[in-house]
């Protein structure tokens, strides 16, 4: 029995030791291959699959609905998810129209521009996009963008008519190169936006974003230009003559019930209406209590007179010459990505949640359109916002109804409601607007990055610090550089680490994170974690080289036995080019050198 069961022992570790030869792969021709590159390159979700073996009318159909989303759900549309948007949509609405006007004034446009942004772009988006949660208007990053970018070369005070053209402007190309970028398949782009960027600029944007509100809520007349840190709290209190008691108190009233609401709807998310409908409320109590208390003519400013009726067309305000040609194409490729990132980010959470596909190259080109679309409507870069999303979410939204509901209330507004707002206190738009960004202050995900990645978290606090004492866009250049030049260093300095047996087994791992793995006598066991390259053979060979000099010195030392043999691990290597394998020839013959056999 004891004979039988060694034998069947020395059967396994003879089948365990069987060495198994690398095949070669089928031949193919040189197209062929550049062909698969291509098609993993630019089409990894391979879109056209669902047409194979389709008869010539369903291709048709299926192409229809691939371009228009609203094609697939549209012709099942019941009455019962009719009441879950309607509901969801009104809500949306009730938070859109005063976070419009708020964003409009932060892009220092004419406030009604805002009212007009959310009223034909989500009809743009219902027909084109593929989320069904995504809720789409202006937001507060692209507004403080824009307005300040714009705001260096032209003056929003001294030529509102060229400021407003060249917002528009922007607003074209920002969809044109969304809409690009999808058709291109280039989505691929925005990834080098990573994730500690966004938290650490989008951390940085709002606190800019609310310290720029301080002229607002302190009644403040001749405020800074400037959008850093330093120059903002200079100009606070050089200014503080101009405060206003009145204004103070009335903004800190509206600013704690905001927050108040928002605190409410986090810590019961079956509440959300309570933050859904704070600013509408607040906007409607403070003009009321302006309107019956006088309160403009006592240091209180309003929005004054809005302008009744539907977008008017602005496609022969656009920009495509002069000197301000550079301006308005810088302006929109910022301002686009920046929107495009946090309205793709939006859609996948949420589609994430109710298990459902978000096409991301669909959506560039459903929001690229919208905003070429809006550029023409007189509307200014428009996405789908987080916090207005949650609330569709939360409100039950089934479908992209909800924003087709959400536009019909913002249009019957433009209608009939405008001269409602001429009291409303521009300190309560400011309060909205605070309230809004605090969201954006994420410093759980921040900890969560300082203990998994201590050089992202470098890039997150670039990317904040830049963005409080340098500018929003340099803030962000400097972090995305910062993003880049950790790739090229992960590219061009490959991991390589030394394996060691785990006694017992048949198993080699790191021997720095495995403490019961030891070297094997005579043997260096490297591996070699990384695709290899023309960008990095020049680290891999000296740094191989050191790794055997520092072992044979090591083994000296001890007056363990010398080397003999030098094995490469390759598993972890995913490609190889022309001058890798150039470099194990070069490795092959100083080893052989060296009297010292090599193996990958």
């Amino acid at each position: 029995m004891e004979a039988k069961a060694s034998t069947m022992h020395s059967h396994c570790l003879e089948i365990a030791m069987e060495a198994h030869k690398v095949v070669t792969p089928p031949p193919m021709s040189t197209l062929q291959k550049l062909k698969i590159r291509l098609k993993e390159t630019f089409f990894p979700d391979d879109p056209l699959r669902q047409f194979k073996g389709q008869p010539t009318k369903k291709k048709l159909i299926l192409g229809a609905q691939y371009i228009f989303p609203i094609l697939q759900w549209g012709p099942n549309y019941s009455l019962k998810l009719f009441k879950s948007d309607i509901v969801a949509g009104l809500t949306i609405a009730s938070l859109a129209i005063p976070q419009g006007i708020s964003y409009a004034k932060l892009a220092n446009l004419p406030p009604i521009v805002g009212l007009y942004s959310s009223f034909v772009p989500p009809l743009v988006y219902a027909v084109l996009g593929s989320s069904r949660d995504l809720a789409v208007g202006p937001v507060s990053i692209a507004s403080l963008i824009l307005g300040s970018m714009l705001r260096q070369e032209v003056s929003p005070s001294n030529d509102p008519l060229l400021f407003l053209q060249l917002a528009f402007s922007s607003t074209f190309f920002a969809g044109l190169f969304q809409a690009s970028l999808g058709l291109l398949r280039l989505g691929f782009i925005i990834d080098f936006l990573s994730k500690a960027t966004l938290i650490g600029f989008m951390a940085g944007a709002a606190i800019i974003v609310s310290l720029q509100q301080l002229k607002s809520l302190l009644g403040i007349t001749n405020f800074t230009k400037q959008m850093g840190l330093v120059p903002v709290l200079s100009s606070v209190f050089h200014n503080i003559k101009e405060w206003s008691w009145q204004t103070i108190v009335m903004g800190f009233c509206f600013l704690v019930l905001l927050l108040l609401a928002r605190h409410v709807s986090m810590k019961r998310p079956k509440l959300f209406w309570v933050s859904a409908g704070a600013p509408l409320v607040s906007v409607i109590v403070s003009t009321l209590l302006v309107f019956a208390s006088k309160a403009n003519n006592h240091g209180i400013s309003v929005i004054g007179k809005l302008q009744e009726g539907l977008n008017p067309p602005s496609w022969h305000m656009l920009h495509f010459h002069g000197s301000h040609l550079g301006l308005v194409m810088k302006t929109g490729l910022v301002t686009g990505i920046l929107s495009l990132t946090e309205g793709i980010a939006v859609g996948r959470t949420f589609a994430a949640l109710k298990d459902y596909q978000v096409d991301g190259n669909k959506e560039m080109i459903a929001i690229g359109l919208m905003n070429v679309v809006g550029s023409s409507t007189s509307c200014y870069v428009t996405t789908g916002a987080f916090s207005r999303s949650a609330v569709n979410h939360n409100a039950g939204a089934k479908t992209a109804a909800s924003n087709i509901v959400m536009s019909v209330t913002v249009m019957v507004t433009l209608l009939l409601l405008m001269p409602l707002f001429q009291y409303t206190p521009n300190v309560v738009l400011g309060a909205i607007i605070v309230s809004a960004v605090v969201g954006l202050i994420d410093i759980p995900a921040a900890y969560q990055i300082w203990k998994v990645d201590k050089f992202d978290f470098i890039v997150l606090l670039c990317a904040f610090l830049g963005v409080i004492f340098i500018s929003v866009q340099d803030g962000l250049a400097f972090a995305v550089g910062l993003s880049i030049f950790k790739i090229l260093l992960q590219i061009t300095r490959p991991k390589i680490v030394m394996l060691g047996n785990i006694p017992g087994t048949h198993i080699y791992r790191n021997l720095h994170h495995y403490k019961e793995a030891v070297r094997v006598p005579g043997f260096l066991i490297l591996s070699i974690e990384a695709p290899i390259n023309f960008a990095n053979i020049t680290y891999l060979n000296e740094r191989i080289l050191r790794w055997i000099e520092e072992f044979e010195a090591e083994e000296d030392s001890k007056k363990q036995s010398s080397l003999q043999f030098v094995i490469l691990d390759m598993s972890a290597v995913s490609a190889i080019d022309t001058s890798g394998v150039s470099l194990f020839k070069d490795l092959r013959k100083a080893m052989e050198k060296k009297g010292v056999e090599a193996s990958a």
